[in-house]
């Protein structure tokens, strides 16, 4: 008997999570789950990870993390870089 094994084909959908970042993430889902934008205790290390996430990620693209904005998604990123280029290019015109 032959088992099928099938592929997973929608990437762009979602995609498994390396075991790495299940590891890193494992104490902001299960006791560390405060709001990091909040300023009650609760959100202390939530936005102390996040800052050093930032960190990283701007080292990884060689920026400065203050130019690094997470958004919820595609469309929030979409959003931002459209309005950025128009805030840019606004002296050209529509």
């Amino acid at each position: 008997m032959t088992i099928v094994t099938p592929i997973y084909l929608d990437y762009n959908g979602t995609t498994p999570h390396d075991p790495e970042v299940i590891a890193a993430m494992r104490p902001f889902l299960e006791t560390e789950f405060g709001n990091p934008s909040s300023s009650h205790w609760y959100g202390i290390r939530p936005k102390r990870a996040v800052e050093n996430a930032r960190r990283q990620v701007a080292g990884l693209l060689g920026c400065a993390p203050k130019e690094l904005f997470f958004t919820s998604g595609g469309t929030e990123s979409n959003n931002h870089a459209i309005k950025g280029m128009a805030r840019v290019l606004k002296e050209k015109g529509r």
